[in-house]
This record gives C-alpha cells, structure tokens and sequence, in this order.
C-alpha cells in the first residue's frame, strides 16, 4: 500500500489536505479529506445586533462573499417574520445570478481548465487551424488566424522566458492530456479573455450593492433605490441599461465561448464519465424566489428544494431546515467538541463550535481515519451524506420536470452519445456547472424584464421598514436563511434572544461536500468519489485533482508525497 498526500491542495479557496490509499495497482482504495484551516466566525457573532450580521458571515469566504450576506439577511428576516419587497428579491436574484455566472466561468478557466488543458502544448498549434476550429463552434468574434499567431506568440514569450508564472508546477505532458494542441490554444486564448470579462461582469454588483467583493446588503430588502429619472440613483435609467447591458454580455460569453469549451473538451475525455461519483445523493435548499411568494414560500423557487436518494430522479424529498431531525452536523471525526458528546450530531440551531484540536504537529504524519482529522464538520440529512452543487441542481431541475433544463441536458448528452448517468461523475459535475450557467444566465434577462416592469408600473420600492427596531421584536426567536451558492447548499441559522444573536451556526457547501467520515463511518462526497480511481503516475496525481476540483473545493495551495513509510518524496510549493 502507498499514499499520496496532496496538501493543501491547489488552485481552492483555503486549505484542503487529500490523503489517498493505493493499491499495488496504484488504485485508490481509501482517501481522507482534511480542512486545515479553522473558521469560527460564528462565535464573533454572538451578543452582537442580528441586523450587522451579514457584514461579519461575508467575511466566511474571500470568493462567496455575496452569498454569505444572502444567507445571513435571510436568516434574520425568517426569524422575525419580515416580509420584503418584490423589486428587492428581483435585486437579489440578479445579484446572485450574477455571482453564479462570475463563479463558474472563473472556476472553469482558472482554477478547472488545466487539469485538463496542457498549455505547453499550444505552442505546437497551427493557428490557422485553431481559428477555424473557433468558427465552427462558435460565432465568438475572436476567431482569426492573426488573434490566435499572438496568443501563441504571447504563450511563447512565457515559456521562453523560463518564467511561466501562474503557469508554473503544472504537470504539462502527462500522459492524462488528451486534446490537440490547436483546442489547448483555443482554451488557453479564452483563459486571458475571461480574466478581462469577469472584470466587467462583477460591475453589476457594484451597481446594486455600492462595490464588489463584499457588496453591501439590509436587512428588509435592498441597500439601493429605483429611480425613474436620470443622475439621481446608481439605478437610475442610466444605470438600469448598464445592468442591461453586463447582463447581455454575461449570458453572450457563456453561449459564444463557455459552453463551446465545455463540450469540445468532453469529447476527448468522456472516459471520466464513469470516474468520481461520490456518494450518489444530492440535496438542494433551493434559490430565486418568485417576487410574489411569501417570505416562508418554497414552493415557487427557481431552483426546487429537495433531496435525491440513490440516483432516483423519479422521487424528491422534501427538505425542512427547521426540523431537528434532518440536517445535523457530527464532529466525530472533527477537531471540535460537543458538550453532549462527540457521538451525539446537533441541529444548527442547538450547534457548538468548541475547537479541540487532537491531530498531528508539524511536520505532520498521515492522518488517523479512526481519529479526529478535519477542521471540518460531518453535516447529514437524515443522517445520510449528501452531494450538493451544481450537479445536484441540474439533477433536481431535470427530475421536477424544468423543460429548459431537460432540452439543454438531453441535446449535450445526445451530441456527446453519452447516457444520463454520465451525469454522476467528474466529467458530469463539469458539465452540470456549464449547464446551470446557461440556464441562469437566460433567466436574468427574465428578472430584469419583471424590475423594468414593476418600475413602469410605479412600483419603487426596496425596502420594508416595519419590525425595524428591537423594540418591535419577540424576546426570542430563531430562523434559518438559505441559499444555493455556486458551490452548493448553503444555509445559516441565528437564535436571537433579547435582540442580540445568543447562537449562530452557518453550514456551508464544502462542509457538506468535503467533510470527513462520520461516527458511522459513511465518508463524505470528496472520499467516496476518490475510491476506485487509477493513478497514472502517483508523483503526479492529475487524477484526484480532476475530481476534486470538479467540486469547486472552497478551502487552498502546496503539494507533497509520501511513500508507504511516511517518508517525503515530493514536495510542491507556491509562492
């Protein structure tokens, strides 16, 4: 038996440890996932005003900022019963559609895409060759000889220079790279243009929350006003058609170049179709409310809520955040403890986070499964693990029977003669990803037609000021905001009591989805879906990349490996 130890993994958000057991074949037999970095925010919230809360939980995440305010907002909202208006929840459909769509393409250019593109291969394109493969898939402007002669020249220049920079400790020339040399260029050429677009695109929140990363957010609505006049508000009409116009350039990039990529580059790997499944259930909470539901409706959520069970897309389970006996988190094998003891899980809103932390000093040894090993909590719904992400929403749409999604999942599939169930695996999740950005990118022109509409209609309201002050509250409650974030479920409760937070707790997506095994011993979506892979060459395990970041781990970056002694063969680090 050998183990390869990736810590932390690279190109995430934080600090990811990935130990994986191999067999003589050099197949994973057994992997652990460590979170190395603790959070603890929700304890700074407690004693503190319900209504600032959301400025402390965006500070969770340096790339989910928006979501976490979502989240937050809501959650205090839920708990007094706090109605807001419905130009409000089109802004903060938009804000978060607009989140969704940055999210993803980032994630696939610049953190995904060369786990499957090798760079250094471009420079052996024919740039003639790569245009016109740019003209057959895509109207894309940028499709001439000449365009794609200096990013070749450009990459050149890079390698050349022997500083490739970001380009750096790739493992270019492995065996597991499969696309020619003129599709490398092509996603290397739209690597640099998505650098620019994602600078463009985050002006939209900007423009709705006053700046971008961390925009601003109220409790009872939307922190911006709607003005039917010109130079009066950052919505005013000249504002109204910039947010038009991003809108439209967003959704262009995603059918023009993203989803383009996404499937010329499957067609050379669709043996990862059947890798990297995990644990083949998926949750949503749900996300983009109708403007006209009530503050507790579910039921008209552009995203359904529910849950899928062993890959039956015949039946959804309901999810209920308030009831005690489905989502719990355990810390059995986590560096915390319960006053109630480690075997016992809580419901968020009874949640403790008591660091104890039991694992190994630097330099560290590989991890005790039968131990304590993560940072990170177990969370389960009704004590199973659960997948969320993209790919659980794109699921939980195709089985509620969402035409959009159907046409747009059966018509990839069909051209990539791939079945349905090539959906449960690494390459799904990839392509789940670029599905749910198309979808969301043609519904944000639908929530600015409603904004427009309401506007014309006389309707200028963003904000509800009734149950405003403390002294109109309820000496104690408590309630639960929720959200989809690009990266999956993600939820916060707050117990308020003599108006002041008494406990918080916020589960977040790569809890879920990277969380060790529980007392049980059921492994977390991360681990199950390492098992059974063949590594190629374990001194450069592309393998357990491909999968991991076909989750969008929010955790971050240096690499080493052990051999079956513990000894260090190999270690990569980033400056």
């Amino acid at each position: 038996m050998s183990t390869v130890v990736i810590d932390p993994v690279t190109r995430i958000e934080g600090h990811l440890r990935i130990e994986a057991e191999t067999d003589q074949n050099g197949t994973i037999t057994r992997a652990l996932s460590s979170g190395t970095m603790l959070r603890g925010i929700e304890n700074i919230m407690i004693g503190r005003d319900p209504r600032d809360a959301w400025a402390i939980a965006q500070r969770i995440c340096g790339v989910c900022t928006l979501v976490h305010g979502i989240a937050s907002v809501r959650a205090v909202e839920n708990a007094l019963a706090y109605p807001i208006p419905p130009n409000a929840e089109l802004i903060r459909n938009l804000m978060i559609g607009a989140q969704f769509i940055h999210d993803h393409v980032m994630h696939f250019y610049h953190l995904h895409a060369l786990d499957w593109v090798d760079v250094v291969s471009a420079l052996s394109a024919d740039p003639a060759a790569t245009a016109h493969l740019q003209q057959c898939l895509s109207p894309w402007p940028n499709n001439s000889t000449a365009y794609f002669a200096d990013v070749k020249q450009r990459l050149s220049g890079f390698v050349g220079s022997g500083q490739l920079g970001i380009f750096a400790n790739g493992y270019w020339g492995h065996p597991e790279y499969k696309l020619p040399p003129e599709l490398n260029l092509l996603a290397f050429a739209h690597y640099l243009e998505a650098l620019d677009w994602q600078r463009k695109a985050s002006r939209l929140h900007a423009l709705f929350g006053g700046k971008n990363p961390h925009p601003n957010f109220i409790v009872g609505g939307a922190p911006v006003a709607l003005d039917g006049k010109t130079g009066k508000t950052a919505l005013d009409s000249t504002g109204r058609v910039l947010v038009k116009t991003v809108i439209e350039d967003m959704r262009r990039f995603v059918e023009q170049v993203y989803v383009p990529d996404t499937l010329a580059i499957a067609r050379y790997y669709k043996d990862w179709s059947r890798r990297g499944e995990g644990v083949g259930n998926f949750m949503t909470y749900g996300e983009f409310p109708d403007p006209l539901s009530g503050v507790d409706d579910t039921s008209r959520l552009f995203v359904p809520r529910g849950v899928i069970l062993n890959r039956d897309l015949s039946t959804i389970h309901p999810v209920d955040l308030d009831d005690p006996a489905q989502v719990q988190e355990s810390v059995s094998h986590s560096w915390y403890q319960y006053g109630v003891g480690q075997e016992q899980p809580l419901h968020p809103y009874a949640g403790e986070t008591r660091p104890n932390y039991t694992g190994p000093q630097p330099p560290y040894a590989n991890l005790d499964m039968d131990q304590a090993y993560s940072w990170l909590k177990s969370p389960r719904w009704r004590g199973q693990p659960m997948e969320v992400g993209p790919l659980a929403r794109v699921l939980m749409l195709y089985a509620s029977g969402h035409q959009a999604t159907q046409t747009l999942v059966d018509g990839a599939l069909a051209e990539l003669k791939l079945p349905l169930t090539a959906l449960y695996s690494t390459l799904g999740r990839v392509a789940a990803r670029t599905f749910e950005t198309k979808l969301i990118a043609d519904q944000m022109l639908v929530w600015y037609g409603q904004l427009i509409g309401n506007l014309r209609g006389g309707d200028r309201a963003t904000h509800n000021d009734d149950l405003f002050y403390p002294a109109s509250w309820p000496a104690s409650a408590q309630g639960v905001g929720y959200t989809e974030a690009p990266r999956g479920a993600l939820a916060h409760w707050v117990v308020i009591q003599d108006g002041r937070i008494a406990n918080y707790q916020a589960v977040v997506p790569t809890t879920w989805n990277a969380g060790p095994r529980d007392a049980q011993g059921q492994e977390g979506p991360y681990e199950a879906a390492l098992r059974g892979h063949p590594l190629l060459d374990p001194k450069q395990p592309i393998e357990i990349l491909r999968t991991i970041h076909s989750f969008d781990p929010c955790l971050a970056c240096a690499v080493h490996l052990v051999d079956p002694d513990g000894e260090s063969l190999l270690r990569i680090t980033v400056a």
